[in-house]
Order: structure tokens, then sequence, then C-alpha cells
């Protein structure tokens, strides 16, 4: 059977409806919420959940939240205020930093990464790295970049602590962004929104209890293209439309490609659809003009990276199973 680029083209306008209604329903009916917040990183995903969430529920029911730290890219706060304006919805900015700093985040980031780069200090801004799937068949393992004041970067692979033990201290980022959109919740009354797409909720790129918390999460059904897509219905802001995924985690400049998925999101999506429709590999490396044997290292990163994110979707076990109590009174 042959296989298309434009096999993830949608409805926007059945699809809208499809998110907004879903949205009325969960927000106003099951949670009895007054209305939602989210928070606004100024990049696709974000924007477009705030878009729908506007569109279902009005924009003085919608609360944004803008939650930048010292390693943010200027271009966060900016777009995110320029969004949060363009949906003339009300928002909150609150720099976060000097929570990160209370808890030890960059401490102990800094610290793992010192323990590979002795020279590194708080003057380096630095990032962690992943082999591209496309490029090459080597292990899968993480390095540390880091880059002086002058300019000179430095690369080197990290130990499996080392790895860990940055990986435990950033975070914090998503887990205090997520408190203080609960806080605000509750406060307002309202239900918390989360804003991963098909591929950050399939493949585990998220934080379990900070941006993998959320009582509704509108585009998890989605592939990335797709939200694109949608984004251009919406109407998003034509620069948040151009911007490239970021982690916005780290203190130099990085994508989602280089830090987790490996393969540019739209080379992706279409692995991932094909992974879930059984499509040979063959296949879909015709429709992107790759090699069958590099769509084969994705599919195995795609099987890979669903076990190490099974247990990020399990809620908390129990020893047996509390089943509601009901009550009857005599009448």
């Amino acid at each position: 059977m042959p296989f298309h680029s434009d096999v993830l083209k949608i409805d926007c306008i059945k699809e809208t409806k499809k998110i907004t209604d879903f949205l009325c329903d969960s927000v106003l009916k099951q949670f009895k919420k007054r209305g939602v917040v989210v928070a606004l990183s100024g990049g696709i995903d974000s924007s477009v959940v705030g878009a729908l969430c506007v569109k279902a529920l009005g924009k003085e029911r919608v609360f944004g939240l803008l939650l930048p730290e010292k390693d943010s890219s200027p271009d966060t706060l900016r777009l995110s205020r320029l969004i949060a304006d363009h949906l003339c919805i009300e928002a909150l900015e609150e720099d976060i930093t000097p929570m990160l700093e209370a808890v030890g985040c960059y401490q102990h980031r800094d610290e793992a990464i010192r323990s590979i780069i002795p020279e590194y200090d708080s003057d380096y801004s630095s990032k962690i790295v992943l082999p591209n799937l496309m490029q090459s068949d080597e292990y899968r393992i993480f390095s540390v970049v880091v880059q002086s004041p002058d300019g000179k970067e430095t690369k080197a692979r990290l130990t499996p602590s080392a790895y860990s033990q940055i990986v435990a201290a950033t975070n914090f980022k998503q887990r205090i962004r997520k408190m203080l959109e609960y806080y605000h919740a509750d406060r307002l009354n309202y239900a918390v929104t989360g804003t991963p797409n098909r591929q950050e909720y399939d493949q585990g790129f998220f934080v379990k209890i900070g941006d993998g918390a959320a009582d509704v999460k509108p585009i998890a059904h989605l592939y990335k293209t797709q939200v694109y897509e949608l984004a251009t219905y919406l109407n998003i802001p034509k620069e948040i439309q151009q911007r490239l995924p970021t982690t916005d985690t780290y203190s130099m400049d990085q994508s989602q490609e280089e830090f987790y998925f490996s393969v540019p999101y739209d080379q992706f999506d279409l692995c991932l659809y094909g992974k879930n429709h059984n499509i040979p590999a063959a296949n879909v490396a015709e429709a992107i003009g790759k090699t069958a044997e590099q769509i084969e290292r994705v599919y195995a990163d795609i099987l890979h990276k669903r076990m190490a994110t099974k247990p990020l979707h399990l809620p908390p076990q129990l020893v047996e199973e509390v089943k509601e109590i009901k009550i009857l009174f005599d009448r």
C-alpha cells in the first residue's frame, strides 16, 4: 500500500469542534470548574491549547501563566506575552528562578556537570544531547555540551549517575511550574491544562508530576504536524508558528530533536504514524527520502521509549481496588 506524507492532514473545523466540545464537557461538567489555567511557553503546543480553550470557554475563563527562569530563552517570555495578548486573556508573569535556587536546581545540575567537565562553572552554558538516529546507529548515550564565556564548546559522554542527577535537577523546573499552575487553579476554581502533543505523550517527553500533570490534555491525540495545522486555522501569530520545537530547559539553545527525539518532528510524526499502523519501514522511507534501515532504527527507538514511558503513565498503585461504598437509606 502506498504511503503518502499528507496522511496526517486533518479537517481543522471538525477537529476544533471535537476538542472544544471535550473542553466544555470536561471542565464545566465533569470537573465542575469555572475555567482553565494555561501555562504559556511561547511554543506551538501551549499557544494552540490556549486558543482552543478561549474558543471553548471564552477569554474571560482562561488564565495564562508565564513562568520563565534564568535559563529560559529571551524568545520564551516575548512570545508568551505575544500569544497572551493575541488571545486577549488575563495573564500573570512570575520568574521562578528564586524558587529553583532555593531547592538547589542549578547547584545539583552544576555538580553533576563538573563531575564530567571539571572546569565548568556557573558562567558557562550547557545542554545534554543524544546522537541523531538518521545519521548513526551508535549506542544511544547522552552527552553534555558546555560553552565557556569565550565561546569554546566542550562535549563529553555522561556517566549514568551524572545524567540522572542532571535530569533530576532540571525536573524541578517543570514541577515548580506545575505547582504554581495548581495554586492559581485552586485560587480561581479552575482546571489545569496539559499541553503535550502525541509525540510527547506517547514517547514520554514530559516530567511526572510536572508538565505531565493536568486535569485535561486537549491535544495529546494530535501529531505535532497536526498541531501546526491547527495553529494556522486558529490564526496563531506567524512568529510562533515558525518557531522550531525547543526544550527551553537548558541554558544553551537546544531543539527537541537533539535532546530527545533525534529526528526532525515532521519526519518523526510519519515514523510514529507508520509504526502505529504497521506500515513497513521501506514505505515510510520512500515517502520521506530516507533508507529503510534508518526508519527501522526510528521504529526500534519508538518501542524503547514506549517501554520507558509506561511507568510515567501509571497511576499510584494500590494493594487492592478501593471501591465506592454506596449507603442506602430507608425512605
